[in-house]
């Protein structure tokens, strides 16, 4: 009688916290297995399981196909979760095209996270009021600072290589933010596009020669064949300076960006909210704030480059 009164009880609490007793079912979609989106998603699968929420996860992978993005997205409105996740960019564009298309009774809520520019990526109009249905977490750097960085780490830069996916909407809007600087910081740019793994190696390469570093944006195509750039840096004495703190532990020489671990987190609490019984639209898209510096000093100096003594102070990570 004593556990059956127990169970009652736990059934009761868990009902009035607006969560099923055998657990909500989240579908996700990451665009791509690389570091930062690894780090995301297990960021907000931590947050869910610390608050003790039950959660029964589907999780799907396009492996930065978007043809893969959209089955994967229609598949996730048919699987009728109680809250969809998108981790990157074109996830999230292929979830909100499949919600569109889908009838009333396979609407779900839908969280979007990792997004540089929600309102340039067409998935909201108003980052304080959302569209109906739709909230989320964006990754949205502060460009400037970051640019400043890197000058600081590298002043003699006359021509910054902007290596990216020209299909990606958020590095389209990065790319956009870092060109508006030229005049102020006085550089020049050089771009150079991959639209596919494959392609990043070549793409990196065309760059020698013609620029003092190569930057790049929170891009998953150049991200994911990461290694690719980075040997074409260290061959040629050409430092590789990126947007995500991640990518510095793999070999980027510096980084001012954001813990992608905690940006998953944060998203995590927002999806508490939304099983809870609040909706999306009344949610205001939230940024991360807490800048990071990583510092590669073994990378840097392989290709050609110094750490100043000022951004080592200041670092908050140090790969030796």
């Amino acid at each position: 009688m004593k556990k059956l009164l127990t169970a009652a009880l736990l059934c009761a609490c868990l009902f009035l916290q607006g969560i099923t007793v055998y657990g909500a079912t989240i579908s996700v979609s990451q665009f791509v297995e690389h570091p930062a989106l690894d780090a995301v998603l297990q960021g907000f699968q931590d947050y869910l399981h610390e608050k003790n929420i039950p959660v029964k996860y589907t999780v799907h992978n396009a492996q930065a196909n978007m043809g893969t993005a959209t089955q994967i997205a229609q598949q996730m409105v048919g699987e009728k979760a109680d809250l969809l996740v998108a981790i990157a960019t074109p996830s999230a564009q292929t979830c909100v095209q499949a919600l569109s298309k889908a009838p009333a009774e396979l609407k779900r809520p839908l969280l979007f996270t990792a997004v540089t520019d929600p309102i340039a990526a067409g998935l909201v109009k108003d980052l304080q009021h959302p569209d109906a249905g739709i909230t989320g977490v964006s990754d949205l750097l502060p460009v400037k600072e970051h640019i400043m960085m890197v000058l600081t780490f590298k002043p003699d830069i006359k021509k910054l290589g902007l290596l990216y996916n020209a299909g990606e909407a958020n590095s389209k809007a990065t790319i956009a933010s870092i060109k508006a600087l030229r005049g102020e910081l006085g550089f020049d740019t050089v771009e150079a596009t991959a639209s596919k793994t494959a392609d990043v190696y070549q793409a990196a390469k065309s760059l020698v020669g013609k620029v003092d570093a190569i930057f790049i944006p929170t891009d998953n195509t150049i991200i994911s064949a990461l290694e690719s750039v980075l040997k074409v840096g260290v061959q040629n004495k050409l430092p590789i300076f990126a947007a995500d703190v991640d990518s510095v532990k793999r070999g980027a020489v510096a980084a001012m960006g954001f813990d992608y671990y905690k940006h998953g987190y944060q998203t995590g609490a927002i999806a508490e909210r939304i099983l809870n019984g609040e909706k999306p639209e009344n949610i205001p898209v939230q940024f991360q704030t807490d800048l990071q510096l990583y510092i590669n000093a073994d990378y840097a100096r392989q290709m050609g480059v110094v750490p100043p003594e000022a951004l080592l102070k200041k670092a908050t990570k140090i790969y030796q």
